[in-house]
């Protein structure tokens, strides 16, 4: 019999998870939103599918984890909490999944997903890639779960094409920084156009699923045809 995702009590949790993100997103600015959020949490989905179809069945991604991790990765997101809160991801957790378990018979804590997915959350951010990359603290767990593959690129994916073209512009105005800094200005360093060359065009190259890989080549693409757009406006000639 092939089970149906999700069932009645993992939409409770997905539900309870859903709105502790839409609460806790409505401080940010519009470049980490709900939708934002929204957007990572299919595209996920989509990835642990297409995964799933290369994959053993008992390496497939677990589509709950998935899901929960896509919809809590950015409530604990540095550039907004306190440190000392999103320094233990599992125990700031911990009472949603209590919670959520009284709520739905579906306890995440004792079948050990909570803490996998309190994992995904502390590891799914770009930052703390290059630290542990730094430090050669990457281990066998960052390099095999999936799960954090899925939710890592789904996330990625949003920084670039058209909607990370938008998400860029919208932090660049939440912080006041310039959008674009003509060469020679000393504040060249530090601009929203100068983002794409520090961080966004190198994303591509560090996406770990197939299909995320895929679908980053014309996202990429598109980003370039704005960067020179962009030099082009900049440098007109009548």
């Amino acid at each position: 019999m092939v089970s149906v995702y999700p069932t009645a009590e993992e939409g409770i949790v997905l539900a309870a998870a859903e709105e502790l993100m839409v609460k806790t997103m409505a401080r940010y600015d519009p470049s980490h939103d709900a939708y934002h959020v929204q957007r990572v949490r299919k595209t996920a989905l989509q990835l642990a599918l297409a995964v799933s179809e290369t994959l053993p069945e008992e390496k497939r991604p677990d589509p709950l984890t998935v899901e929960l991790a896509a919809l809590l990765h950015d409530v604990l997101d540095k550039k907004y909490v306190p440190a000392e809160h999103a320094a233990d991801p599992y125990a700031f957790f911990l009472p949603f999944f209590e919670k959520a378990a009284s709520e739905s018979g579906l306890d995440l804590v004792n079948d050990g997903r909570a803490r996998l997915i309190a994992r995904i959350v502390e590891n799914v951010s770009w930052s703390t890639e290059k630290k542990l990359i730094a430090s050669g603290k990457i281990d066998d767990w960052y390099r095999g779960c999936v799960e954090l593959h899925c939710v890592q690129d789904a996330d990625r994916l949003d920084a670039i094409g058209a909607f990370g073209i938008l998400r860029c512009a919208a932090y660049s105005a939440a912080t006041n920084r310039p959008l674009h800094v003509p060469n020679g200005d000393p504040a060249n360093g530090d601009s929203a156009i100068q983002h794409f060359h520090d961080k966004l065009l190198h994303i591509k190259d560090h996406l770990k699923t197939a299909p995320g890989k895929q679908l980053a080549e014309k996202r990429h693409k598109l980003m370039l045809e704005f960067l020179h757009a962009v030099e082009e406006e900049y440098n007109v000639k009548a």
